[in-house]
């Protein structure tokens, strides 16, 4: 296309010139004619038999006949430039055309090129946005776990490396499409096995604090314990549901777990009594107080001063009765106390 260019373009240039020879030749042929007129002598070839004719032209004559001659011959020359510029200006159109598919073509190209380029930052937004919610996932997991600091420091990209490769060049478009739909599928796919494992360990972490663990007394001594026992008033043998921990009028309780409180108030033989549902099937009693210090509904940590160490209730001098049930039945309390110790 460009030579085509370039050959209508001298094309151009070249037809005036040639134009203007052409009526310069025809314009010498009249005086040329006029010359020889003068001479006087016209001859005339006919095709029939008679052969020639001579005519005597006289100067008046002469003139007449060369100013018919040059009125011909401008005629003549004048159609052949408007011919030429007539075939000049189909070309140019021709080319004016052409350079508009091109142009047409071209701009299609570019808004093709700046669709596509906005449809893959768009998924590269995308992308970056799936990373950026995994990193968060994965730190508030490695928090969750207790990992080392810096074994899973998800603010850094991880080593990788390899042989020293000879370059395969660019990806296709279609292969490039393909690479990120499944980079986001696999995305996808570990932001849900991660958020499955950060449930996990929610209720794993959740189950850990609601089991009870320590002593709900700092300082005092078992007096009594877990199961069958004689009992202080009646001296006949008895369940005992829980342990008793003797220790000073006034000591504070605390809770063995984190919970709700779900009673707090006297009970028939407890005294003044306090009971925390924990979780998991967990719940605690803390009997015998000389005074509460949490109302029903209150949430707790484990830890929390939830009493005060008394003697109300069925009981023959300060200390305080625990008990720990599970599943709707009473365990013995000294599992739970031993492990808090580690």
């Amino acid at each position: 296309m460009p030579g085509r260019i370039h050959a209508i373009a001298a094309r151009r240039e070249a037809l005036p010139a040639t134009a203007r020879r052409s009526c310069l030749a025809w314009l010498q042929l009249p005086a040329r004619l006029l010359q020889r007129l003068r001479a006087g002598n016209l001859i005339l070839l006919c095709r029939d038999a008679r052969g020639t004719r001579h005519v005597r032209l006289t100067p008046a004559l002469a003139a007449g006949v060369a100013l018919a001659a040059v009125a011909m011959l401008a005629t003549s020359a004048g159609l052949g430039f408007l011919w030429a510029r007539s075939l000049d200006a189909g070309e140019l159109a021709a080319m004016r055309h052409g350079l508009l598919e091109q142009q047409q073509a071209a701009a299609q190209l570019r808004e093709a090129a700046e669709q596509r380029s906005h449809a893959l930052a768009m998924r590269v937004a995308g992308l970056h946005a799936q990373f950026m919610r995994l990193n968060a996932l994965g730190s508030r997991l490695a928090g969750m776990a207790r990992l080392d600091d810096g074994e899973f420091d998800f603010s850094v990209v991880p080593g990788t490396g390899g042989d020293e490769e000879a370059p395969a060049g660019s990806l296709p478009a279609v292969e490039l499409d393909g690479e990120l739909d499944a980079l986001q599928h696999q995305l996808q796919a570990q932001r849900s096995q991660l958020s499955l494992l950060a449930t996990l360990l929610v209720d794993r972490r959740l189950g850990e604090q609601a089991r009870p663990r320590g002593r709900p007394v700092a300082n005092g001594y078992l007096s009594s314990g877990f199961g069958s026992r004689i009992d202080p008033f009646t001296g006949q043998r008895r369940q005992h549901r829980g342990v008793d921990i003797a220790a000073s009028a006034g000591t504070r309780v605390t809770a063995a777990a984190a919970g709700v409180v779900s009673w707090a108030g006297s009970r028939k033989g407890y005294g003044q009594v306090v009971e925390i549902t924990h979780g998991n099937g967990y719940m605690t009693r803390y009997a015998h107080n000389a005074r509460n210090l949490v109302e029903v509904g209150e949430r707790v940590q484990q830890g929390d001063a939830i009493a005060l160490l008394g003697a109300s209730g069925r009981a023959t001098g300060p200390h305080l009765h625990f008990e720990v049930w599970q599943d709707g039945r009473p365990v013995d309390p000294q599992r739970f106390m031993r492990a808090g110790r580690g």
